[in-house]
């Protein structure tokens, strides 16, 4: 599936290929900390083929629980997280963070990982009440 997507201040703008029925919410406290919530939603990039169109984002390396050097990839002017690949060079996964892509709503997550680091309250998210906008106060 070809995707689209953009920063919040549309600095950074991109285009990728994806495997839509690999969405997965990775719930490791590496991505509760750079999301700033309690997971999140990623997808796997096919054969490397992603690109931006526009801008050039800033980057990161962290090592991973599992040892492995992860390049995170974000904008530089609004924060916005684009991905997180292996580093330059390496093979590995190839992950697309779903949140910021056009297409956000096709890519229903298949999977949940790393879920010994889910936050308690996950599984019962539906009892929460709803609004469709801010809570009525």
């Amino acid at each position: 599936m070809v995707v689209d997507g953009e920063c919040l201040c549309g600095y950074l703008r991109w285009t990728a290929v994806v495997d839509e029925a690999s969405a997965e919410t990775c719930n490791c406290t590496d991505c509760q900390v750079l999301s700033g919530s309690a997971f999140r939603v990623n997808v796997p990039v096919v054969n490397g083929e992603f690109r931006f169109l526009t801008g050039t984002p800033s980057t990161y390396v962290k090592t991973a629980a599992s040892g492995n050097r992860r390049e995170l990839a974000f904008c530089p002017t609004c924060g916005t997280s684009v991905f997180s690949r292996p580093e330059s060079g390496r093979d590995g996964y190839f992950g697309l963070r779903v949140g910021s892509l056009r297409q956000k709503s096709q890519l229903v997550p298949q999977m949940q990982t790393w879920r010994r680091s889910a936050l308690e309250w996950i599984d019962s998210i539906d009892s929460i009440p709803k609004y469709d906008g801010n809570d009525p106060v």
